[in-house]
């Protein structure tokens, strides 16, 4: 790992054991910077696998966490908010604003706690693991422990695929 990327997993571990989670930082060698690659370097179902989306809802950071296969509803987080503009956050903005890249981005570990929105279906899990800052290092957490941890809401965010919903 670069140095860049060891500080990154620094802030992410300091943030962690400042709460009472020491040494539960995993890393690897595969890269998880996508959901396939992520489950497939933890062991776990792509259900279980924490994505952490930066948004800008009229320009202020949110930060939308979801389980591996589903999308961000822009509207439902438009809606939600009472925004009068919401978009993805560009990775450039994300890397400036966080100091994460795209790929590595965790659900903690900011200067200051983005508002955050949980993805209603992570709670269908005991564990979902989630970036611990850079795109080769990972962390398990509970659902009700992220909630805890980030101060966020869950709410239903995802982009619904069809009927079966």
């Amino acid at each position: 790992m670069t140095e860049n990327e060891e500080a990154a997993v620094a802030k992410v571990r300091g943030f962690l054991e400042g709460n009472g989670y020491e040494n539960i930082i995993r890393r690897t060698n595969e890269t998880i910077k996508t959901v396939d690659d992520a489950a497939k370097a933890v062991g776990a179902p792509p259900e279980e696998i924490l994505k952490s989306i930066l948004l800008l809802a009229d320009d202020k950071p949110v930060l939308a966490l979801m389980s591996g296969p589903n999308r961000v509803d822009l509207r439902k987080v438009k809606s939600l908010l009472g925004a009068k503009k919401i978009s993805m956050a560009r990775p450039e903005w994300v890397f400036e604003f966080s100091g994460y890249k795209v790929g590595g981005v965790p659900p903690i570990g900011y200067d200051k706690q983005p508002l955050s929105l949980i993805d209603e279906t992570l709670f269908k899990h005991d564990v979902v693991w989630a970036a611990a800052g850079t795109e080769h290092a990972f962390f398990p957490v509970r659902p009700e422990e992220l909630k805890r941890l980030t101060g966020g809401k869950a709410c239903d965010i995802r982009k619904n695929s069809g009927p079966s919903d």
